[in-house]
C-alpha cells in the first residue's frame, strides 16, 4: 500500500495510518530477524523514530514501506549480535514442532531441522550487508530500488551484495538460490 506522509508532517493524526498499515508487517520482519520477545518493541521504536523523524522523510528517495524497513534495519543492527547468536542457535538445535502424530512429528522435525540449521547456518556466515539485503528481499519481500532505499545504497550495491549472497548460500545450502 502506498500513501504520502506529506500530510502526515502537519497532522500526527494522519501519521496513525501509516502505523495501521504497516506495523504488522515491520513487526513480523523484526521478528522473523530477531525474537519475537523483542520484535514487539522494536517494531513500536521504529514507528516511534519514524514520527519523530518524518520531517525527514522524502518520498523522492522512495516510499514509506523502504523508509519503515531501513529505520527497523537499522534498529535491527543494534541488536545484531542477538541475530547472529539467533542464527548459530537454530543451527545448532532446529525449531520445535506442534501436535501432529507422533511420526510425522519425526518425520516433519528432522527434515525442518536440517533445513533451518543449514539455514540459519548459512545467514550467519554473510556479512551484515548482503544478510540485510536478502532478509530485506525475502522477509520484507521488497524490490531492489526499495531496498536501495532502505538501506540507503545505490541499486548496484543492493544487486551486488545480493549476488555475492545467493553464491555464499548456494555454497553453503548445496541447492541453488
Amino acid at each position: 500500500m502506498t500513501m504520502s506522509l506529506d500530510g502526515a508532517v502537519a497532522d500526527p493524526e494522519r501519521f496513525a495510518t501509516v502505523f495501521d498499515a504497516h506495523y504488522e508487517e515491520i513487526r513480523r520482519y523484526i521478528g522473523r530477524r530477531l525474537d519475537l520477545d523483542i520484535a514487539e518493541d522494536l517494531a513500536a521504536e521504529t514507528f516511534l523514530s519514524a514520527f519523530s523523524h518524518r520531517d525527514s522523510f522524502d518520498a523522492a528517495k522512495g516510499g514509506i514501506r523502504p523508509w519503515l524497513y531501513g529505520i527497523a534495519t537499522n534498529l535491527i543492527g543494534k541488536h545484531r549480535r542477538a541475530e547472529l547468536r539467533r542464527y548459530r542457535a537454530l543451527a545448532r538445535s532446529g525449531p520445535s514442532t506442534g501436535d501432529d502424530g507422533h511420526e510425522q512429528r519425526v518425520v516433519d522435525r528432522i527434515a525442518a531441522g536440517v533445513t533451518v540449521q543449514k539455514l540459519s547456518a548459512a545467514l550467519a556466515g554473510l556479512s551484515r550487508g548482503e544478510r540485510d539485503v536478502v532478509l530485506l528481499v525475502a522477509y520484507g519481500e521488497l524490490t531492489y530500488d526499495e531496498v536501495a532505499a532502505a538501506l540507503g545504497v545505490a541499486y548496484g550495491t543492493v544487486a551486488s551484495r545480493l549476488s555475492r549472497a545467493r553464491n555464499k548460500l548456494r555454497d553453503a545450502l548445496g541447492v541453488e538460490v
